[in-house]
């Protein structure tokens, strides 16, 4: 019996499975993963920075979704991460506000990004550092990883993490933004009356 007919047909299946396969990639969330060498405490150790794209993100309103994704961002993740990470949502403006912090890494070099719902076109930018600054040793392996995580703090975590201040400021009405390194020291960035400061807490 002649084949005819079965060769065009092989044809189709092969080109939609090729475009269900670009897809499912496409839509992976698979970290991105950034290796290389540095001089650590004099000697030469390796390092590995996992990133994940701005899509892992969903929950994010599509402006500011948009904004990342112009200028290139991914997403950096510390040693320690078992979900996504490093975006944030929370009242960082003032009480009620719906607000993102992110950590954009582009081309190594990592910002700290706020992003207001009142003005989600001009985020500010608190704080830069490459991703070889902020790299650490870590329990199980010779690799050293990223420390550097950000997370929401409300204004009861800042009133229980400021005990041992005297005196002991009042509790604050909106939440913080906590900026730490990872097993290390956390700073509390906090906005009022229209600019950044650190938070008042206890020497270590």
């Amino acid at each position: 019996m002649p084949r005819t007919g079965r060769r065009p047909r092989f044809l189709v299946l092969m080109l939609l499975a090729s475009a269900s396969s670009a897809l499912c990639q496409a839509s992976d969330p698979t970290p991105l993963v950034t290796t290389g060498h540095i001089e650590h405490e004099g000697h030469t150790l390796a390092y590995e920075v996992r990133h994940l794209p701005v899509s892992s993100f969903p929950g994010l309103p599509l402006e500011v979704a948009g904004q990342l994704t112009d200028r290139g961002c991914l997403i950096p993740q510390t040693y320690e991460a078992r979900r996504p990470e490093n975006v944030v949502h929370a009242s960082l403006e003032s009480p009620g506000s719906s607000d993102w912090a992110v950590l954009c890494s582009v081309q190594g070099t990592v910002r700290l990004l706020v992003f207001f719902g009142s003005v989600p076109d001009k985020p500010t930018t608190l704080a830069t550092a490459t991703e070889t600054q902020r790299l650490q040793p870590h329990f199980g392996t010779p690799v050293l990883g990223f420390n550097w995580g950000i997370d929401p703090a409300t204004p009861d975590a800042i009133h229980q993490a400021q005990i041992g201040l005297t005196p002991r400021p009042p509790r604050v009405d909106h939440d913080a933004l906590a900026d730490s390194d990872i097993d290390k020291k956390t700073i509390y960035h906090f906005y009022a009356k229209g600019a950044w400061s650190l938070v008042d807490m206890p020497t270590e």
